[in-house]
């Protein structure tokens, strides 16, 4: 109750405040601008007299520069008159014109205050610096569920049964857990079930999986086995990251600092504890180096604008997205200098069916669509190439400078439009 008899005085205060000033202000108006003009050009007269004196200056400079300031005081004194002829004094104007508008003034300062802390802030509770968010923020931190316990939080572990797999690979699947069940120190085959229950969506199966993959590789464990291993915990906790997680991602970084799940998950695990000034360096920095195809770029840039908010960054706007053309690197040209043709030609046909399943599957810029078409009419397959074309037409529909781009490949492709 203290607390608010007190915050009401204070608004108070502040409001009669305004008031004053509204009402009163005018009668404390100073002169025109132009009578501090005039003692400033005084002061430089006199300055004149002293660096003449002093041999600062010729006499023809003093002189030139006294009839410059002269013509500047006569402007001044022109300005003074005016302004006495032609000024309304304060007192002479309608009395009590201002005082409706302070009124009003005071009383929306005043309510909007006490609105805005209604809205805002906790009365009782005491105030909380830095240092004592960054003890609550380690505290948090340290106090991680674990990995049982972030599951219990969603009903259990979280699964995705509704994939419907076909049913030749569901029973390979079978096989593979049969085979990996009589074969404990198989890496190779605990990789590829971790890997596969993943994609199935039975995340717990997957990160059990690789917790084996990581305990026989020993030392040579990689950053991205623990990366895969948070990855799946983290899934199966419905994305809350638990103290085994944690764990996890620290040895991913560890190993790999550059790792970018690794560092996203880390972004994410500061975000829940209460680091948002951490978590946003860390994916700003990801944003900007990372290929805008990179599976954890939709969440960082979905999200990192409440974190910079968070974090004190209300200004903060996102990175340009970069266009990502996947193609062949230095090494694959080099290496394609000493292929025979139809290698040559494989490695290519390669490249092309890769970057074709890649826009099917999640799409891309309108310059892949057209390195597509461009690349199927080299290859001779004009029927495909003519498909990819009505495809990316239907899929940039209304954009003009989109489908100019397409049109230009069509036709380099030679291909009708």
């Amino acid at each position: 109750m203290v607390f608010w008899f007190v915050s009401i005085a204070l608004a108070f205060a502040v409001a009669v405040l305004l008031c004053r000033a509204a009402l009163h202000g005018g009668a404390r108006a100073t002169g025109p601008a132009a009578q501090f003009d005039m003692r400033v050009y005084r002061d430089q007269l006199a300055e004149v007299d002293r660096d003449l004196a002093r041999g600062v200056i010729s006499a023809p400079e003093a002189e030139r520069l006294r009839t410059e300031i002269s013509r500047r005081v006569l402007s001044a004194d022109s300005a003074i008159r005016h302004a006495d002829d032609t000024e309304i004094a304060p007192a002479q104007r309608a009395p009590g014109a201002g005082r409706p508008m302070a009124m009003v003034l005071a009383g929306t300062v005043f309510i909007a205050a006490l609105c805005m802390y209604v809205w805002l802030g906790a009365p009782g509770y005491p105030d909380m610096p830095r240092s004592s968010r960054i003890l609550a923020a380690k505290s948090a931190l340290d106090s991680r569920p674990s990995q049982p316990q972030a599951e219990a939080r969603m009903d259990g572990p979280v699964s995705v049964p509704d994939m419907n797999p076909a049913p030749e690979y569901v029973e390979l699947m079978d096989k593979l857990r049969a085979t990996v069940a009589t074969r404990p120190d198989d890496i190779r085959g605990f990789r590829l079930l971790a890997q596969n229950e993943a994609t199935l969506g039975n995340f717990k199966a997957g990160y059990e999986a690789q917790s084996r993959v990581i305990a026989l590789a020993g030392a040579a464990a990689t950053g991205q086995d623990y990366a895969d291993y948070a990855d799946m915990m983290i899934l199966s906790a419905g994305g809350l990251i638990s103290a085994e997680a944690s764990d996890a991602l620290q040895n991913a970084l560890k190993r790999d600092p550059t790792n970018g799940a690794a560092t996203y998950y880390t972004g994410l695990l500061m975000a829940q504890t209460g680091r948002p000034d951490i978590a946003f360096r860390l994916w700003d920095g990801l944003l900007r180096r990372s290929a805008e195809d990179a599976p954890w770029m939709p969440p960082i840039r979905s999200q990192i604008d409440q974190v910079a908010q968070r974090a004190g960054q209300p200004r903060y706007q996102q990175p340009t997205p970069q266009e990502t053309l996947s193609g062949p690197s230095a090494a694959d040209i080099d290496a394609a200098g000493e292929m025979t043709p139809e290698a040559r030609q494989e490695m290519v046909q390669g490249m092309v069916d890769g970057l074709s399943s890649r826009l099917a599957t999640q799409g891309g810029s309108v310059e892949e669509w057209a390195r597509l078409i461009n690349a199927l009419g080299v290859l001779g397959q004009k029927d495909r190439a003519s498909a990819i074309y009505k495809e990316a037409v239907q899929v940039f529909a209304g954009k003009d400078a989109a489908l100019a781009t397409l049109a230009g490949a069509a036709n380099q492709a030679g291909i009708s439009e």
